[in-house]
Protein backbone atom coordinates (compact mmCIF):
# COMPACT_ATOMS: atom_id res chain seq x y z
CA UNK A 1 0.00 0.00 0.00
CA UNK A 2 1.31 3.78 -0.83
CA UNK A 3 2.33 5.06 2.46
CA UNK A 4 0.12 8.10 3.53
CA UNK A 5 1.58 10.98 5.38
CA UNK A 6 -0.45 13.79 6.79
CA UNK A 7 1.13 17.07 6.86
CA UNK A 8 0.07 19.85 9.59
CA UNK A 9 2.28 22.66 8.26
CA UNK A 10 2.15 26.01 6.83
CA UNK A 11 1.65 27.06 3.10
CA UNK A 12 4.56 29.05 1.33
CA UNK A 13 3.36 31.62 -1.56
CA UNK A 14 6.66 30.98 -3.36
CA UNK A 15 6.83 26.76 -3.15
CA UNK A 16 10.22 27.27 -1.26
CA UNK A 17 9.14 25.51 1.81
CA UNK A 18 6.12 24.16 4.19
CA UNK A 19 3.28 22.60 2.54
CA UNK A 20 4.61 22.98 -1.06
CA UNK A 21 7.95 21.42 -0.34
CA UNK A 22 6.25 18.99 2.05
CA UNK A 23 4.30 17.43 -0.83
CA UNK A 24 6.95 17.70 -3.49
CA UNK A 25 9.24 15.19 -0.79
CA UNK A 26 6.83 12.79 -0.45
CA UNK A 27 5.41 12.61 -3.52
CA UNK A 28 9.07 12.04 -5.10
CA UNK A 29 10.05 9.15 -2.02
CA UNK A 30 6.64 7.33 -3.22
CA UNK A 31 4.38 8.18 -0.35
CA UNK A 32 0.81 10.27 -0.62
CA UNK A 33 0.99 13.87 1.16
CA UNK A 34 -2.20 14.76 2.94
CA UNK A 35 -2.55 18.50 4.15
CA UNK A 36 -3.80 20.14 6.95
CA UNK A 37 -2.56 23.55 6.57
CA UNK A 38 -2.62 25.90 9.51
CA UNK A 39 -1.41 29.37 8.45
CA UNK A 40 -0.97 31.05 4.93
CA UNK A 41 2.02 33.29 4.28
CA UNK A 42 2.61 35.02 2.03
CA UNK A 43 6.37 34.82 1.20
CA UNK A 44 8.96 34.54 -1.82
CA UNK A 45 12.95 33.85 -1.51
CA UNK A 46 13.80 37.48 -0.40
CA UNK A 47 10.94 36.93 3.41
CA UNK A 48 7.75 36.41 4.99
CA UNK A 49 5.65 39.47 3.53
CA UNK A 50 2.64 38.15 5.73
CA UNK A 51 1.09 35.43 7.58
CA UNK A 52 -2.19 34.40 8.39
CA UNK A 53 -3.19 32.14 10.93
CA UNK A 54 -6.14 29.23 10.25
CA UNK A 55 -8.73 28.98 12.83
CA UNK A 56 -7.94 26.00 15.67
CA UNK A 57 -10.82 24.27 14.60
CA UNK A 58 -10.47 24.37 11.00
CA UNK A 59 -7.07 22.59 11.33
CA UNK A 60 -8.86 20.06 12.88
CA UNK A 61 -11.46 19.37 10.29
CA UNK A 62 -8.55 19.04 8.12
CA UNK A 63 -7.55 16.22 10.10
CA UNK A 64 -10.30 14.66 10.88
CA UNK A 65 -11.47 14.61 7.08
CA UNK A 66 -8.46 12.88 5.79
CA UNK A 67 -8.27 10.74 8.78
CA UNK A 68 -11.99 9.48 8.42
CA UNK A 69 -11.66 8.46 4.80
CA UNK A 70 -7.84 8.19 4.12
CA UNK A 71 -5.87 6.73 6.72
CA UNK A 72 -2.66 8.06 7.88
CA UNK A 73 0.78 5.79 8.32
CA UNK A 74 2.97 9.38 9.31
CA UNK A 75 2.73 12.72 10.55
CA UNK A 76 4.99 15.38 9.75
CA UNK A 77 4.11 19.04 12.20
CA UNK A 78 5.89 21.98 10.85
CA UNK A 79 4.93 25.67 11.09
CA UNK A 80 1.64 25.51 13.06
CA UNK A 81 0.24 28.75 12.94
CA UNK A 82 -0.76 29.91 17.13
CA UNK A 83 -0.65 28.54 20.59
CA UNK A 84 -3.85 27.34 20.57
CA UNK A 85 -3.46 25.39 17.38
CA UNK A 86 -0.49 23.48 18.92
CA UNK A 87 -2.40 22.74 21.79
CA UNK A 88 -5.29 21.44 19.66
CA UNK A 89 -3.20 19.12 17.68
CA UNK A 90 -1.78 17.50 20.32
CA UNK A 91 -4.55 16.32 22.31
CA UNK A 92 -6.16 15.15 18.42
CA UNK A 93 -3.22 13.31 18.06
CA UNK A 94 -3.34 11.61 21.35
CA UNK A 95 -7.00 10.06 20.03
CA UNK A 96 -6.95 6.57 19.90
CA UNK A 97 -7.06 6.58 15.95
CA UNK A 98 -3.61 8.30 15.89
CA UNK A 99 -1.88 7.40 18.93
CA UNK A 100 0.33 4.96 17.37
CA UNK A 101 1.25 6.99 14.62
CA UNK A 102 4.56 7.86 14.15
CA UNK A 103 4.48 11.89 14.47
CA UNK A 104 7.83 13.76 13.33
CA UNK A 105 8.00 17.54 14.93
CA UNK A 106 10.29 20.64 12.78
CA UNK A 107 9.46 23.34 15.58
CA UNK A 108 9.47 25.59 12.76
CA UNK A 109 10.15 28.69 14.45
CA UNK A 110 12.29 31.24 12.24
CA UNK A 111 12.02 31.28 8.15
CA UNK A 112 15.26 30.65 6.19
CA UNK A 113 15.49 34.73 5.51
CA UNK A 114 15.30 35.30 9.24
CA UNK A 115 11.20 35.78 9.03
CA UNK A 116 9.96 34.91 12.89
CA UNK A 117 7.29 32.29 12.11
CA UNK A 118 6.57 31.41 16.30
CA UNK A 119 5.29 33.64 19.21
CA UNK A 120 6.74 32.92 22.58
CA UNK A 121 3.84 31.11 23.44
CA UNK A 122 3.10 29.06 20.79
CA UNK A 123 7.03 27.99 21.40
CA UNK A 124 5.79 27.25 24.77
CA UNK A 125 2.92 24.93 23.65
CA UNK A 126 5.34 23.00 21.66
CA UNK A 127 6.14 20.83 24.14
CA UNK A 128 2.53 18.84 23.97
CA UNK A 129 4.01 18.19 20.53
CA UNK A 130 6.93 16.95 21.75
CA UNK A 131 5.54 15.18 23.94
CA UNK A 132 3.64 13.00 21.30
CA UNK A 133 6.48 12.94 18.95
CA UNK A 134 8.14 10.43 17.94
CA UNK A 135 11.07 12.63 16.81
CA UNK A 136 11.63 16.40 16.61
CA UNK A 137 14.30 18.10 14.11
CA UNK A 138 15.15 21.22 15.28
CA UNK A 139 17.72 23.13 13.94
CA UNK A 140 20.49 24.88 16.76
CA UNK A 141 18.62 27.84 16.95
CA UNK A 142 15.50 25.80 17.50
CA UNK A 143 16.90 23.91 19.73
CA UNK A 144 18.03 26.22 22.19
CA UNK A 145 14.60 28.18 22.47
CA UNK A 146 13.36 25.07 23.56
CA UNK A 147 16.05 24.65 26.32
CA UNK A 148 19.06 22.45 24.87
CA UNK A 149 18.70 18.78 23.78
CA UNK A 150 17.99 17.42 27.92
CA UNK A 151 15.11 18.98 27.83
CA UNK A 152 13.73 17.82 24.08
CA UNK A 153 14.28 14.79 25.49
CA UNK A 154 12.98 14.71 28.69
CA UNK A 155 9.76 14.67 26.20
CA UNK A 156 10.35 11.43 25.32
CA UNK A 157 10.93 12.09 21.91
CA UNK A 158 14.47 10.96 19.90
CA UNK A 159 15.89 14.27 18.78
CA UNK A 160 17.93 14.98 15.65
CA UNK A 161 20.43 17.66 15.78
CA UNK A 162 21.12 19.34 12.73
CA UNK A 163 24.20 20.96 12.00
CA UNK A 164 23.29 23.18 8.95
CA UNK A 165 23.23 26.37 11.02
CA UNK A 166 26.97 25.67 12.68
CA UNK A 167 29.82 27.17 11.67
CA UNK A 168 32.78 25.17 9.78
CA UNK A 169 32.92 23.44 6.21
CA UNK A 170 31.69 19.88 7.79
CA UNK A 171 27.91 19.67 8.48
CA UNK A 172 27.43 17.35 11.47
CA UNK A 173 23.80 15.90 12.56
CA UNK A 174 23.30 13.45 15.01
CA UNK A 175 20.21 11.22 16.39
CA UNK A 176 19.67 10.78 20.13
CA UNK A 177 17.03 8.95 21.63
CA UNK A 178 15.58 9.60 25.67
CA UNK A 179 17.39 6.32 27.39
CA UNK A 180 20.38 5.96 24.67
CA UNK A 181 21.90 9.01 24.20
CA UNK A 182 23.61 9.45 20.30
CA UNK A 183 22.56 6.78 18.79
CA UNK A 184 23.70 7.97 15.33
CA UNK A 185 25.83 10.04 13.44
CA UNK A 186 26.23 12.00 10.09
CA UNK A 187 28.53 14.19 8.45
CA UNK A 188 29.49 15.44 4.96
CA UNK A 189 30.87 18.31 3.45
CA UNK A 190 28.82 21.58 3.35
CA UNK A 191 26.83 22.20 0.50
CA UNK A 192 27.80 25.80 -0.61
CA UNK A 193 24.19 27.66 -1.89
CA UNK A 194 21.85 30.48 -1.13
CA UNK A 195 18.87 28.32 -2.38
CA UNK A 196 18.30 26.64 0.85
CA UNK A 197 14.59 27.26 1.57
CA UNK A 198 12.55 24.61 3.18
CA UNK A 199 15.50 22.41 3.85
CA UNK A 200 13.78 21.66 7.65
CA UNK A 201 10.77 21.26 5.61
CA UNK A 202 12.01 18.49 3.53
CA UNK A 203 14.58 17.08 6.08
CA UNK A 204 11.43 16.99 8.31
CA UNK A 205 8.83 15.36 5.06
CA UNK A 206 11.65 12.90 4.07
CA UNK A 207 12.09 11.45 7.51
CA UNK A 208 8.16 11.21 7.73
CA UNK A 209 7.91 9.40 4.50
CA UNK A 210 10.10 6.61 5.56
CA UNK A 211 8.63 6.20 8.95
CA UNK A 212 5.29 5.53 6.93
CA UNK A 213 6.95 3.09 4.66
CA UNK A 214 8.21 0.93 7.37
CA UNK A 215 11.20 2.31 7.63
CA UNK A 216 13.09 2.62 11.59
CA UNK A 217 14.07 5.98 12.59
CA UNK A 218 17.95 5.59 11.70
CA UNK A 219 17.76 4.70 8.20
CA UNK A 220 15.21 7.01 7.74
CA UNK A 221 16.94 10.03 8.91
CA UNK A 222 19.93 8.55 6.39
CA UNK A 223 17.59 8.52 3.25
CA UNK A 224 16.01 11.98 4.08
CA UNK A 225 19.26 12.96 4.75
CA UNK A 226 20.43 12.47 1.25
CA UNK A 227 17.43 13.40 -0.34
CA UNK A 228 18.00 17.37 1.38
CA UNK A 229 21.40 17.05 -0.11
CA UNK A 230 20.44 15.76 -3.65
CA UNK A 231 17.66 18.83 -3.58
CA UNK A 232 20.37 21.28 -2.56
CA UNK A 233 22.71 20.52 -5.66
CA UNK A 234 19.29 20.17 -7.89
CA UNK A 235 18.34 23.53 -6.99
CA UNK A 236 16.89 25.62 -9.90
CA UNK A 237 18.08 28.98 -9.54
CA UNK A 238 14.87 30.21 -9.01
CA UNK A 239 14.12 33.94 -6.82
CA UNK A 240 16.62 36.72 -5.67
CA UNK A 241 17.38 35.30 -2.47
CA UNK A 242 17.03 32.35 -0.64
CA UNK A 243 15.64 30.24 -3.41
CA UNK A 244 13.46 26.65 -3.59
CA UNK A 245 15.78 23.64 -3.33
CA UNK A 246 15.01 20.87 -6.55
CA UNK A 247 12.95 18.03 -4.87
CA UNK A 248 11.21 17.78 -7.85
CA UNK A 249 14.66 16.67 -9.70
CA UNK A 250 15.65 14.14 -7.60
CA UNK A 251 16.05 10.85 -8.77
CA UNK A 252 15.22 7.61 -7.13
CA UNK A 253 18.12 5.74 -8.26
CA UNK A 254 20.53 8.07 -5.75
CA UNK A 255 18.27 6.85 -2.70
CA UNK A 256 18.12 3.08 -2.92
CA UNK A 257 19.25 1.49 0.20
CA UNK A 258 19.51 -2.50 -1.25
CA UNK A 259 20.97 -3.78 -4.14
CA UNK A 260 20.38 -1.50 -7.30
CA UNK A 261 21.99 -2.15 -10.88
CA UNK A 262 22.81 1.28 -12.55
CA UNK A 263 26.00 0.67 -14.09
CA UNK A 264 28.07 -1.81 -16.82
CA UNK A 265 32.31 -1.11 -17.83
CA UNK A 266 32.35 -2.49 -20.94
CA UNK A 267 35.93 -2.61 -22.79
CA UNK A 268 36.88 -0.47 -25.68
CA UNK A 269 39.75 -0.86 -28.26
CA UNK A 270 39.24 2.91 -30.05
CA UNK A 271 38.30 5.28 -27.80
CA UNK A 272 37.32 8.49 -29.99
CA UNK A 273 35.01 5.71 -31.82
CA UNK A 274 33.42 4.12 -28.65
CA UNK A 275 32.60 7.94 -27.51
CA UNK A 276 31.18 8.76 -30.77
CA UNK A 277 28.88 5.76 -30.56
CA UNK A 278 27.27 5.78 -27.49
CA UNK A 279 26.75 9.33 -28.22
CA UNK A 280 24.88 8.25 -31.52
CA UNK A 281 22.42 6.01 -29.46
CA UNK A 282 21.06 9.09 -27.05
CA UNK A 283 23.47 8.54 -24.11
CA UNK A 284 25.01 12.11 -22.38
CA UNK A 285 28.75 11.73 -21.86
CA UNK A 286 29.35 12.51 -18.15
CA UNK A 287 33.10 12.07 -17.78
CA UNK A 288 35.61 12.57 -20.23
CA UNK A 289 38.93 10.84 -19.94
CA UNK A 290 41.03 10.37 -22.79
CA UNK A 291 44.15 10.12 -21.71
CA UNK A 292 42.73 7.32 -19.44
CA UNK A 293 41.03 5.86 -21.99
CA UNK A 294 37.84 6.18 -19.93
CA UNK A 295 34.25 7.53 -20.71
CA UNK A 296 31.09 7.40 -18.52
CA UNK A 297 27.24 7.87 -20.44
CA UNK A 298 24.31 8.15 -18.73
CA UNK A 299 20.89 7.52 -19.48
CA UNK A 300 17.43 9.43 -18.83
CA UNK A 301 16.82 7.07 -15.94
CA UNK A 302 19.92 7.64 -14.17
CA UNK A 303 21.46 4.46 -15.25
CA UNK A 304 25.41 5.02 -16.78
CA UNK A 305 27.79 2.91 -19.10
CA UNK A 306 31.17 3.19 -18.97
CA UNK A 307 33.92 2.50 -21.68
CA UNK A 308 37.54 1.46 -20.68
CA UNK A 309 40.46 1.05 -23.53
CA UNK A 310 42.76 -2.13 -22.36
CA UNK A 311 39.93 -3.03 -19.32
CA UNK A 312 39.43 -6.87 -20.66
CA UNK A 313 39.03 -8.43 -23.52
CA UNK A 314 36.44 -7.34 -26.05
CA UNK A 315 33.25 -8.91 -25.16
CA UNK A 316 33.71 -8.69 -21.31
CA UNK A 317 32.12 -6.62 -18.65
CA UNK A 318 32.13 -5.23 -14.95
CA UNK A 319 28.76 -4.84 -13.33
CA UNK A 320 28.57 -2.46 -10.42
CA UNK A 321 25.69 -3.03 -7.89
CA UNK A 322 24.99 -0.10 -5.15
CA UNK A 323 24.07 0.04 -2.05
CA UNK A 324 23.30 2.76 0.82
CA UNK A 325 24.45 0.05 2.96
CA UNK A 326 27.44 -1.87 1.42
CA UNK A 327 29.34 -2.47 4.73
CA UNK A 328 26.06 -4.50 6.49
CA UNK A 329 25.21 -6.25 2.89
CA UNK A 330 28.65 -7.00 2.60
CA UNK A 331 28.96 -9.04 5.96
CA UNK A 332 25.67 -10.55 5.03
CA UNK A 333 26.79 -12.33 2.21
CA UNK A 334 30.55 -13.09 3.60
CA UNK A 335 28.68 -14.85 6.62
CA UNK A 336 26.94 -16.94 4.03
CA UNK A 337 30.28 -18.11 2.57
CA UNK A 338 30.63 -15.36 -0.48
CA UNK A 339 34.11 -15.17 -1.13
CA UNK A 340 35.51 -11.24 -1.62
CA UNK A 341 38.47 -9.87 -3.85
CA UNK A 342 38.28 -6.39 -1.60
CA UNK A 343 36.57 -5.76 1.26
CA UNK A 344 34.80 -2.59 1.10
CA UNK A 345 37.29 -0.04 1.19
CA UNK A 346 37.21 4.06 0.44
CA UNK A 347 38.57 4.94 -2.52
CA UNK A 348 39.94 8.24 -3.57
CA UNK A 349 37.08 9.05 -6.01
CA UNK A 350 34.84 9.42 -3.22
CA UNK A 351 33.05 5.63 -3.66
CA UNK A 352 33.21 2.81 -1.21
CA UNK A 353 33.55 -0.73 -3.09
CA UNK A 354 34.21 -4.04 -2.48
CA UNK A 355 34.95 -6.46 -5.37
CA UNK A 356 34.20 -10.11 -6.35
CA UNK A 357 33.68 -12.48 -9.41
CA UNK A 358 31.11 -14.72 -9.98
CA UNK A 359 31.03 -18.56 -10.85
CA UNK A 360 32.07 -18.00 -14.40
CA UNK A 361 34.93 -15.12 -13.97
CA UNK A 362 32.51 -12.56 -14.43
CA UNK A 363 33.67 -9.58 -12.58
CA UNK A 364 31.51 -7.56 -10.30
CA UNK A 365 31.81 -4.43 -8.11
CA UNK A 366 29.42 -3.86 -5.02
CA UNK A 367 30.07 -0.25 -3.81
CA UNK A 368 28.18 2.74 -2.30
CA UNK A 369 28.09 6.16 -3.94
CA UNK A 370 25.92 8.24 -1.57
CA UNK A 371 25.86 11.89 -3.75
CA UNK A 372 28.94 10.80 -5.49
CA UNK A 373 26.61 8.75 -7.61
CA UNK A 374 25.51 11.81 -8.89
CA UNK A 375 27.81 14.42 -8.17
CA UNK A 376 31.45 13.14 -8.71
CA UNK A 377 34.30 15.80 -8.72
CA UNK A 378 35.01 14.42 -11.66
CA UNK A 379 32.24 14.98 -13.85
CA UNK A 380 32.16 17.32 -16.67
Amino acid sequence: MTARVLIIAGSDSGGGAGIQADIKTVTMLGGHAMTAIAAITAQNSMGVQGVHAIPAEMVLMQIDSVVQDIGVDAVKIGMIGSAETAAAVAERLARADLATTPVVFDPVMVSTSGSVLADAATIRAFEALMRRATVATPNLGELDALGGEAAVLAHGCALLVKGGHGAGETVTDRLLEPDAGEVARWEAPRIDSRHTHGTGCTLASAIATGLAQGMPLEPAVARARDFVRLALLDAPGLGEGHGPMGQQAVRNDGLFTGPALNQFTLPATDYAASVAFYKQLGLTQIVDSPDNGYARFEAINGVTLSIHVGDGEAGGATTYLESGALDAWVAYLARRGVRFDQMPKDEDWGWREARLTDPAGNRLCLYQAGEYRRYPPWRI
